[in-house]
């Protein structure tokens, strides 16, 4: 197949072309002016020689005496070598020649226009005369009483003109051969860094190329955001701009500060760092964000950050551990019950069945007691045992989770997976701070309706949460634990948010923190998220 030319070859035989064209055409106008110059000049010669002969006293004495061929030849001889013509001709009224450079034309009649002159005028004249072509005036010769005694004509042939044109015709050309060195250089420059901005491309390939480029950015359901060197952002697709909530019309070229991104992206993007399956939080979304350096060449051109929504996915991971927690929690009290059932059991065989009564029904009574606790505060039972799968949780770690006597939670019409979200990570984050700590680790847990809101208060016996640190544990998913995690309390602020509740946390009495959160049962109801901290 023929090699199609990119676009620099292209534009480098259009430039060459349109180069020879302008210096080709300039050429040619420059010849002329200088022929038509040359022409000017020559005429000017011969009008002012002739002028001059023509007011000579020695030719005015010469034509009105004896012999005026003899006397007046070698004048004009000396005449025409001093002045480079090619013929100086003096003649009578009557055409007859006194001079010429061909002595057989002596005496014979001159050829051209004479009478302008014979008037008193000057003659001005390309003809053809018996030397060729040439350029000549006529002028006439006075008396002393003005009347018209003789004629001169000084002349130059066309080829003399051409010729010393011709001289000149080194000059024209090598300014020509300059130029168009000159020209092509500069056009190959430009075509060579032409080639390596658009990698030798031809236009088909190159619109094939926008085309699929374009096409792809549209359709994959991954945000793309690309930044230059210069901290600007260069692209943005349409998945980008949904999960970060950007305008439709969000031009590239902006500066990242000035981009209204999400803090966290704003951040990430800043640092120019690489990340690898981050989670980010960008308002009510949970994303993965992916961010490398792109090189080409060698040469850094700037990062690509890609973003995954895992909003939906964290929520159901979520409420998966909640169900895995219970679900330990409920093989940790069969295994429990079992022991303590073979204690029952062999207290039995043993004949203390009136100890193994009492033992089985303390410990029956124990058990119930919180079971109807918080079966009998909350109606919700996906809550309900989330509450006692975590109080099994807390005995395991030798913690204490207490649901406070006030709590009661009746039909609500905040979703239920809400309510795990924040009840299960705050007990989850209360058990994380308490764990470590010196007795008595204890958890307590409120949660009851109150003026159209509900208020889940969880405190702890831990070490607290600095006032300091509440903006970034709540809204940036910090941790204190290992790099990938914290990301429970940001969730509970998203969902805080999204119901547009508000949030405090507080110091307990003793040591601790105590978290409150109140959710309206109208995401409509807008409060302050902080409000209180």
């Amino acid at each position: 197949m023929r090699r199609r030319w990119s676009i620099a070859g292209q534009l480098f035989a259009l430039q060459v072309l349109v180069v020879t064209l302008l210096v080709a055409g300039g050429t040619t106008g420059a010849v002329l002016l200088a022929r038509d110059d040359a022409k000017d000049a020559a005429t000017d010669l011969v009008v002012a020689v002739a002028e001059t002969v023509a007011r000579s006293p020695f030719v005015v004495d010469a034509v009105t005496g004896a012999d005026p061929p003899g006397r007046l030849r070698p004048y004009a001889d000396a005449i025409q070598t001093a002045t480079h013509t090619d013929f100086v001709v003096i003649m009578a009224p009557d055409r007859t020649r006194y001079t010429h450079p061909t002595r057989d034309l002596v005496g014979k009649p001159f050829t051209g226009t004479i009478e302008p002159a014979l008037r008193g005028g000057t003659v001005v004249e390309t003809f053809t005369g018996s030397l060729g072509e040439s350029v000549r005036s006529v002028v006439p010769v006075r008396d002393a009483g003005g009347r018209v005694v003789a004629l001169v004509s000084v002349g130059i042939r066309t080829e003399t003109v051409n010729r010393r044109l011709l001289r000149q015709a080194p000059a024209v050309a090598l300014a020509t051969g300059a130029a168009l060195l000159l020209a092509a250089a500069g056009a190959w420059l430009l075509s060579r860094r032409l080639r390596r901005q658009t990698h030798g491309l031809g236009p088909a390939e190159m619109t094939r190329m926008y085309e699929y480029y374009d096409g792809v950015l549209h359709a994959v359901r991954e945000g793309l955001i690309v930044v230059d060197l210069k901290g600007r952002v260069a692209l943005a697709n349409d998945e980008a701009r949904r999960l970060l909530g950007l305008p439709e019309i969000d031009g590239a070229g902006r500066q990242v500060t000035d981009a209204d991104l999400p803090p966290p992206i704003a951040e990430l993007v800043t640092s120019g760092r690489s990340a690898e399956d981050e989670p980010v939080l960008a308002g009510d979304r949970v994303l993965v964000a992916n961010q490398r350096a792109t090189r080409f060449g060698g040469r850094r051109l700037g990062t690509v950050l890609t973003l995954r929504d895992h909003t939906e996915l964290r929520a159901l991971t979520g409420e998966l551990d909640s169900v895995r927690g219970l679900t330990e929690a409920l093989r940790a009290q069969a295994h429990e019950a079992a022991n303590r059932l073979h204690t029952v059991l062999t207290m039995v065989e043993l004949g203390r069945t009136d100890e193994a009564v009492q033992l089985a029904t303390a410990e029956l009574a124990l058990a119930q007691q919180l079971t109807d606790r918080v079966v009998g505060a909350v109606t919700e039972p996906a809550l309900a045992a989330l509450l006692l799968g975590k109080a099994a949780q807390a005995s395991e770690r030798g913690v204490e989770l207490e649901v406070d006597a006030e709590s009661r939670l009746d039909d609500t019409s905040l979703p239920s997976r809400d309510l795990i979200t924040v009840v299960g990570n705050l007990v989850d984050n209360a058990l994380e701070a308490v764990a470590g700590t010196d007795p008595p680790r204890r958890v307590t847990v409120l949660i009851r309706q109150a003026a159209g809101e509900v208020v889940i208060r969880v405190g702890d016996t831990g070490p607290g949460l600095p006032e300091a640190q509440v903006a970034d544990a709540f809204r940036r998913g910090w941790s204190t634990k290992q790099e990938g995690r914290g990301l429970g309390l940001a969730l509970v602020g998203q969902v805080v948010r999204r119901h547009g509740g508000r949030l405090t946390v507080t110091p307990a009495d003793g040591g601790g923190a105590v978290v409150t959160v109140w959710l309206t049962s109208s995401s409509s109801s807008v409060r302050n998220e902080t409000e209180g901290t």
